[in-house]
Order: structure tokens, then C-alpha cells, then sequence
């Protein structure tokens, strides 16, 4: 995975997962308080619904019946340690029979006691939040259990009771039995209550149905309180949000309107040297491979337009030798009347005809050497039959006195990457050069061998050599350093320049040296090409 890469995954998961653990841990949280809480008021009401069973009865014909005025007052006692808790005694047939917030007074008067002052309600962004994860929880699927949960804003009030269906006699059997199913609700005035229902019993025998109901203010405290600490990691998460993303765009956004920004003055003309900047050149990111990358294009770009430039400029300058030559020939013509200077005259146009001719080919083709190389796929050559080739032809149709060409090629076969065309007109060429170069009865030799990933073609001759100072020159467009016994005008000066052109296409070099003797005599010249291995 590249370093981009899991930069950009780092920065877009870190703050979904921080804000969905805290969501979870929450959740979690909350389930474990109330399922405390639960656990806690339902102990409670199996020990008031025992203590109401032992301690409120009295025997009738054998059977315990429960007695009223006995089970108010313990009802109110034994609730009396938890003043955030209601408690009502039901009778079989689900009328109410005590209530814990009622008290009889002086006279029998009835007092109604609150067991807590209303909670002091949420106001501002607590209350948003507090009501949206609630509202949350109550559309998201979860497992309740054995736990009856409503957080709507309906939920029934304090003064709430068993609903015990229009069948009461068959809901309350059953209710009297196994008992209520707990019951936890948010109502309206932002109460957190939780009700459990336990029959009472005496015996085998039941005598009603206690049912507990008690505020959990502290659950609500504790859930404020994680809910703060849930705030300050979701805003923390936040700033680092909008902090990476800061630095998302500084090292993406930025640098990538900057080499926009460079190649809208490349297309303007703009920029020739340093277009981009360089500290976008010096990173080592995918940021900095396209910096880099569109700078070389860059360079290469107006590498190309000079060296166009250059190239019109040269043929303009060869054109217009032979094109001069060719006017005077035509206007000294037109004033000669010997037949004998006229026919010299017209041998001399028809010459610089072909001369033109052969330049204007040689140009046209360096001009398709590019394009062709840039356009074509190059494949697996060997060149071990196309030398021998070469060989064979050049002594099939050699002159009794002129120069041997030998080749000494590597067992097996030689494969470089190229095109097999292009790579048959740079050996044509430079053993044409050796061969033009060599006296009579000399020797051209052409070697090859394998040497660490590349293949090395020599070719030798055993002419004059090459002036030191020109090494490098006889490459250039039109340079031409011919024998000396050579008509004028054979040959346009581009073959070894397009050699070139075709060798460093396929990605190899090609160099031109003196061959030497012992006492540092010239023997010839030698053109080295290199070439990558197949």
C-alpha cells in the first residue's frame, strides 16, 4: 500500500471509529446501570412482597386472607429506606388496596407525600443531546431481554400501574402468577422511572400483586456524566478532524494546484527553467513522483522544441547550398553558348538534384524516427542472424580488392529489445561507415557480447580514425567527416545522427573512440553501441 494511500484511509476512519467506540461504550454503559437498577428494585419487591405475605393475613376457614389495614402501614415502612420509590399492594381481582405515597392523617384524612421534588430540567445543548440519544436508542434494534423499555415521550407518569387488558380476570391470573414483566420509561417531565411487580404469597396461596416503582436519578447523574466525557471526546475528535484535514490539504490539495498552476504557464510559454517548485521536487510521495515526472516532460518538452528548432534551422542552412548552387548553374547557363560548358552545367544541376533528393529523404526519415519509436511496442530482437546476414550479403557482392567485414558473435542467440526494422538500418549504417572508411583489403570487424544486462555490438575499422576534438560532433545533425577521395555530396551527414536517435529510442547509448596500438598509434575507429538485454 503506498504511503498516500494510507494516509488518506488514516485520516477519513480515525474519527468515525473514535465517535461509534464512544457511542457503544455508552450504550453499554447505560445497559449496565439499568440492569443494575433492575436487579436492585426487584430484590425489593420480593422482600415486601414476602413481608406482606408473612406479616398482613390473617386465617379464614384455613385460608390466608389478606388484611388491608395491616398491609399499609408495612408497606410504607418497608419502602420507607428508598424515599425515591413508590409502592402499591394490588388485591386477586386488581383493585388498588395500599399505596405508599398515601397516609392516613387525623380523622382518617388521606395525605398524599411526594417521594421526590421533580428533577431539575435539562436546558440548552444537554437537553438536545440528551433527548436525540435517547430518541436514537429507541429507533435502533436492541435485545431488551427480559426488560420492557419505552423511551417515547408517552410513557405513562410516576402514578403508573399494570395494564391488565380487557380480560382482567385472565391478564391478572397470569400476572399473579409470574409477575410483570420490569418496565423502564422516560416520561414526559424527564423522569428515568423503573417498575417491577412481585406477587405476594402466603404459602402456596397468593394474596396480591406488589408493584415498586422508583426514579433512578442516579443512572440519569452518571449517564450526564459520561455524556460530557462522550462531548469532550467528539469535539476532540473534531478539532483533530478539521486539523488533519488542514494538513490534507496542505500536502494534497495545495501541492497539486501548484503543478496545475505550473503546467498552465508550461502551456503559456511560461516557466522554461524550474516551472515547478522545488520543494514539490524534493518530496517523496506519489506528489513528488508527478512533480518530478512532469518536470522531465517539461524539459524534455522544450528539449524537443529546440532541438526543432535547431533542425529547421540546419535544414534550411543545407537546402540552401545545393539551391544556390543550382541557381548559378541556371543563370551561368543562360549565358553560355559552348555545348561542352552547357552539358557540364546540367551534370552539375542534376547532381545537386540528387544531392536535394537524398537530403530530403534522410530528413523526412529523421523526422519518422521519433514518432515511430514513441508510437511502437518494441519487442524481443535477435541480432545474431541479422549481422550474419549483414556478413553474408557484403561478401556476396564484395569487390575483389575492397575491405572483409567479419563477425564475431556469443554462442546462442543475442536477444536486445527493439524494432527489428530500425535496429537493421543503425548496424546498416555504421558498418557502411567502417566500410567506406577502410583501404582496400582492409578488415571491419563486428563483435558482440553480454555484459551485465546489456548487449555491446563493436564495430572496427582500420581507416584513419576519428579527430579527437570531433567524437562527439560526427553525431550532429549534417556533420559530415568523409574520405578524402570521396565525391562531395554522397551522403546528407544525418546517418549517424539518426543511429542515434534509433539507439537512444530504445533506451541504449552509442559512442565513437580511436583504436590504438602500443605506441599510441591510430588503427582505426570503433562505434560501440549498447543495448538493454531481452
Amino acid at each position: 500500500m503506498s504511503p498516500l494511500l494510507r494516509r488518506v484511509l488514516l485520516l477519513n476512519a480515525l474519527p468515525p471509529v473514535l465517535l461509534a467506540a464512544s457511542l457503544l461504550y455508552l450504550d453499554q454503559y447505560q445497559a449496565g446501570l439499568l440492569s443494575a437498577e433492575v436487579n436492585a428494585l426487584r430484590t425489593q419487591a420480593r422482600i415486601t412482597a414476602g413481608g406482606i405475605g408473612e406479616a398482613s393475613v390473617r386465617i379464614e376457614d384455613g385460608r390466608p386472607i389478606l388484611v388491608p389495614e395491616l398491609a399499609r402501614p408495612l408497606l410504607r415502612r418497608l419502602v420507607e429506606p428508598s424515599p425515591a420509590t413508590q409502592a402499591r399492594l394490588f388485591d386477586t381481582t386488581g383493585l388498588l388496596v395500599a399505596d405508599s405515597r398515601v397516609r392516613e392523617g387525623p380523622g382518617g384524612a388521606q395525605i398524599v407525600t411526594e417521594p421526590l421534588p421533580p428533577p431539575e430540567p435539562e436546558r440548552g445543548f444537554a437537553a438536545a443531546v440528551a433527548l436525540a440519544y435517547d430518541r436514537l436508542l429507541s429507533l435502533l434494534p436492541r435485545d431488551a431481554g427480559e426488560v420492557r423499555v419505552d423511551w417515547s415521550p408517552a410513557a405513562p407518569s410516576f402514578e403508573w400501574q399494570p395494564d391488565l387488558g380487557p380480560d382482567r380476570p385472565q391478564e391478572l391470573r397470569a400476572a399473579l402468577e409470574g409477575g410483570i414483566r420490569p418496565y423502564i420509561r422516560r416520561t414526559a417531565d424527564g423522569r428515568l422511572l423503573v417498575s417491577v411487580a412481585e406477587p405476594a404469597r402466603s404459602g402456596n396461596h397468593t394474596l396480591g400483586l406488589v408493584l415498586l416503582t422508583r426514579e433512578a436519578r442516579e443512572v440519569d447523574e452518571r449517564l450526564m456524566e459520561l455524556r460530557v466525557s462522550v462531548l469532550a471526546l467528539v469535539a476532540l475528535a473534531l478539532a483533530l478532524t478539521v486539523a488533519l484535514s488542514f494538513y490534507l490539504a496542505r500536502t494534497l490539495a495545495t501541492p497539486i494546484l501548484k503543478l496545475a498552476e505550473a503546467a498552465a504557464r508550461m502551456r503559456d510559454g511560461e516557466g522554461r527553467a524550474g516551472s515547478v517548485p522545488r520543494r514539490l521536487l524534493a518530496r517523496r510521495d506519489e506528489i513528488g513522483v508527478l512533480a518530478r515526472d512532469l518536470q522531465r516532460a517539461a524539459t524534455a518538452l522544450w528539449a524537443r522544441i529546440d532541438a526543432n528548432e535547431r533542425f529547421a534551422a540546419d535544414v534550411a542552412h543545407e537546402l540552401r547550398n545545393p539551391l544556390t548552387s543550382v541557381r548559378s548553374a541556371i543563370e551561368t547557363l543562360r549565358r553560355i553558348e559552348d555545348p561542352a560548358q552547357r552539358n557540364r552545367l546540367v551534370a552539375i544541376i542534376a547532381e545537386d538534384a540528387v544531392r536535394m533528393d537524398r537530403l530530403i529523404a534522410d530528413i523526412a526519415d529523421s523526422s519518422k524516427v521519433d514518432a515511430e519509436i514513441s508510437r511502437s511496442v518494441t519487442l524481443p530482437v535477435d541480432i545474431a542472424p541479422i549481422l550474419s546476414t549483414l556478413a553474408e550479403l557484403h561478401e556476396a557482392t564484395r569487390a575483389a580488392d575492397g575491405p572483409h567485414l567479419v563477425v564475431d558473435l556469443p554462442a546462442g542467440p543475442v536477444v536486445v529489445r527493439g524494432i527489428e526494422g530500425r535496429l537493421v538500418q543503425v548496424f546498416r549504417n555504421l558498418i557502411g561507415n567502417a566500410l567506406s572508411f577502410s583501404p582496400e583489403g582492409g578488415t571491419v570487424r563486428v563483435t558482440a557480447r553480454r555484459q551485465g544486462g546489456m548487449v555491446e555490438i563493436a564495430v572496427e575499422d582500420e581507416g584513419p580514425g576519428i579527430p579527437e576534438a570531433k567524437l562527439e560532433h560526427i553525431f550532429e545533425r549534417f556533420y559530415s567527416e568523409r574520405p578524402r577521395d570521396e565525391r562531395f555530396g554522397q551522403h546528407s551527414g544525418l546517418g549517424l545522427s539518426i543511429t542515434r536517435q534509433i539507439v537512444e529510442g530504445f533506451g541504449g547509448t552509442i559512442r565513437a573512440e580511436n583504436r590504438r596500438g602500443e605506441g599510441g598509434a591510430v588503427l582505426g575507429a570503433r562505434f560501440v553501441v549498447r543495448l538493454p538485454e531481452a
